[in-house]
């Protein structure tokens, strides 16, 4: 991968199609440049109008956030080791890209933002047909805001047959209409039905897993349910990431559109954090309600700090993570004990893990090791995931997976998608999962993914 001073466009494009008639294959080129400060949602808003392929991404430190606007390319994988090929096909890309950075700030540049689905091997379902089991998106446009300032990368793939002017004069045109200054009037969803998904038969559900659970045939098992809303007309997505990020400061917020379909959330859950060779990843289980008042709101933290279910469902979480980043990474921290981690309906035990990613592997082999947690899937890994695939009444799609960013700078981040809604123009479908161990009660845990699913349906007007 090059890097070099950018000159103006059209001879950026020019020199990228003469390499393209040269060698008889597509060129790609990143232009990176420092723009007026950006609103966000107005960008996404307004990037509506030049490609129904956005993505969204902000740190639940609020020290990033990138959106993207249409494709430049997508990278697609739908072999077993699908986190290998994604990683193979960014190389390639990479190695033949020329990048025009004066800046070199994390998240700008060639970057890619997407996900992977829970689980391959589930049962097709339409409601998941807009986004493959890989996919992440190199976007055409993104703005990113980092350190204060913001960031317009503009990715082009551009082909021997291309015409010229005609593809220069396209890209500016796009390009002026993003970064008009208009602000968006939010549109609130507006209710009209709301339907739990056989909920008697998820408690059924639950129940049969306690007790395969002490008769040894699994150690722990996540089993998510669905809820699914109708709404007076399409749901505008700029609204609700935008109510999201409002509302719920501490999480990450996200979006990935695709084929008119969009998968948004607001999750508190970290996979796995890369920065410098620094690796961050996260342990988050074991769950409660905020309190009303302060004094409830401590209490009810000392009773999941000293719950023996929740202080177990944590510690298969806390000795998975450690087992994966042992194998590739160096001077692994892990603290004794779990703290609080609130957030504005819920809080949970919380113990961070920091390491530094031995030389020879990626973000992506990290996110391999990892997915999914105990905290998404259960214990032992591969026998929660086939007891999920053969129990749970829907299909997760990227419900659960991971979700995130990296670019190629090797900076990058992913999160596990919970708290999370698929929206189809005027309808969506919500979902929220919990550990279940041998002791759970089934109207307990159905209580519990009510409250896990409030954040989502409190910004879709279901509540």
């Amino acid at each position: 991968m090059l890097h070099t001073k950018a000159p103006h466009i059209e001879e950026i494009a020019g020199e990228a199609l003469q390499r393209a008639h040269l060698l008889g294959e597509p060129q790609c080129i990143s232009i990176v440049e420092h723009i007026d400060d950006m609103d966000a949602f107005q960008f996404f808003h307004t990037g509506e109008a030049v490609d129904l392929h956005r993505t969204f991404w902000q740190s639940a430190d609020n020290d990033l956030t990138m959106v993207g606007i249409g494709r430049a390319s997508q990278l697609y994988a739908e072999r077993t080791d699908r986190f290998q090929e994604v990683q193979r096909l960014w190389q390639k890309l990479m190695d033949n890209a020329v990048v025009y950075d004066d800046y070199q700030k994390k998240g700008t540049g060639l970057a890619a933002l997407g996900g992977f689905s829970f689980d391959p091997g589930e049962a097709d379902e339409r409601l998941w047909e807009s986004f493959p089991d890989s996919q992440m998106t190199i976007p055409a446009f993104l703005l990113t805001k980092v350190d204060g300032a913001s960031y317009l990368t503009m990715n082009v793939l551009i082909f021997p047959e291309d015409h010229l002017k005609q593809m220069v004069h396209q890209l500016l045109e796009q390009r002026e209409t993003l970064l008009k200054s208009d602000t968006f009037e939010p549109l609130f969803p507006v209710v009209t039905s709301r339907k739990e998904i056989a909920p008697a038969q998820w408690k059924e559900t639950v129940k049969k897993a306690t007790e395969d659970i002490r008769h040894g045939k699994i150690s722990k098992v996540v089993l998510a349910r669905e809820l699914r809303l109708k709404f007076q007309d399409a749901v505008q997505a700029a609204s609700v990431i935008k109510e999201l990020a409002d509302s719920q400061p501490n999480s990450y917020i996200f979006a990935f559109e695709s084929q008119g379909d969009y998968f948004v959330g607001a999750t508190p859950e970290r996979l796995a954090k890369l920065e410098n060779r620094r690796l961050v990843s996260t342990c988050l289980a074991g769950t409660i309600p905020r309190g009303a008042t302060s004094e409830e709101d401590e209490a009810l933290g000392l009773e999941l700090l000293n719950d023996s279910k929740n202080r177990q469902e944590h510690q298969f979480v806390v000795d998975m993570i450690k087992e994966a980043v042992e194998a590739c990474s160096s001077a692994v921290s892990i603290p004794d004990a779990p703290v609080l981690y609130p957030l504005k309906n819920l809080q949970h035990l919380y113990t961070p893990v920091t390491a530094v990613l031995d030389e020879g592997y990626t973000l992506l082999d990290v996110v391999e090791k990892l997915h999914p947690t105990p905290a998404l899937g259960g214990m032992p890994q591969q026998e929660a995931v086939y007891y999920i695939r053969q129990y749970e009444q829907l299909n997760r799609g990227w419900y659960a997976g991971p979700v995130g960013w990296f670019d190629a700078k090797n900076n990058g981040e992913f999160a596990v998608a919970i708290r999370s809604a698929l929206i189809q123009q005027d309808k969506a479908s919500l979902f929220a999962g919990c550990g279940v161990v041998e002791d759970s009660d089934p109207q307990a845990e159905y209580e519990e993914t009510a409250v896990k699913l409030k954040p989502m349906l409190t910004v879709l007007g279901g509540l």
